[in-house]
């Protein structure tokens, strides 16, 4: 058989990522492999698109098992339900949220962007003892999700939504002079790097968790757009931390920048 290059699995669903030349009666001869062999997989998707524009929604067809495209995945002491077509989940970025979480202090006040389901915005709340955490997502589905999370894990009272347009709700939160102690970025792939909102909502003393895209060898490109961005907002900063958040194509990286706003 041609091989696949690799399948995540999701609570109960996998999703099989295929090489290009794959015939489709390998691939449905492989999902029912997959399904023979782990009995708490149910239902075997195809991964049949990258993920697509600022709401990062998958394309995936279904391969054998039940048709079923919603998940219940379990990370650090925390449940999350969420559709794989209409929201955006990586089980990659576990043990980054789990480092995140063990960096935030008592009591702080957390912004996260592009929060998606609140997978960053739930371990933090139910793992680091924050005050608030601001939970920002412009994906109406996955806000759904992320309110329906909240729940599931006893922490309403720690999170609260920011829904919309971080560009807009930056605006609105400045308005009411918030300014965090910690802002977290899991950004999407795309050209703005959205450092003008997180310098509006910093003070000093203010960390930043930045997370972009590059080359295995290009992440002092990723710190010198980090500088350029705070010398044309007039923020003085110091580089914390650099590193990998994990492959995700040959020679491509996710890489994060810890900084401090001076």
């Amino acid at each position: 058989m041609e091989k696949h290059r690799s399948f995540n699995v999701l609570g109960n669903i996998a999703v099989v990522n295929f090489l290009d030349k794959t015939k489709s009666s390998n691939k449905k001869k492989f999902a029912l492999e997959i399904l023979h062999k782990n009995k708490s997989i149910k239902t075997v998707l195809e991964k049949s698109g990258k993920f697509s524009g600022r709401l990062r929604k998958m394309q995936t067809k279904h391969l054998a098992g039940e048709k079923n495209k919603e998940v219940l995945y379990k990370e650090n002491n925390c449940s999350f339900r969420f559709n794989i077509n209409t929201t955006y989940f990586s089980p990659r970025l576990s043990n980054e949220r789990k480092e995140i979480a063990s960096l935030i202090k008592k009591n702080s006040e957390v912004l996260v962007m592009f929060a998606g389901v609140a997978p960053f915005s739930i371990v933090i709340a139910k793992n680091a003892r924050p005050k608030k955490v601001y939970s920002n997502e412009i994906n109406r589905k996955a806000n759904l999700y992320a309110e329906l999370n909240v729940g599931l894990n006893n922490v309403k009272d720690k999170i609260e939504f920011v829904k919309g347009d971080i560009k807009k709700a930056a605006i609105v939160l400045q308005k009411q002079k918030k300014k965090f102690d910690f802002i977290v970025m899991p950004r999407p792939n795309l050209k703005d790097s959205f450092l003008e909102q997180a310098f509006m909502l910093s003070k000093k003393g203010t960390k930043i968790y930045y997370y972009d895209f590059c080359k295995s060898n290009e992440a002092d490109l990723v710190v010198n757009k980090i500088k350029e961005q705070a010398k044309k907002y007039k923020k003085k900063i110091k580089i914390l931390r650099v590193k990998s958040a994990g492959e995700t194509a040959p020679y491509k990286i996710r890489v994060r920048v810890d900084f401090r706003i001076l």
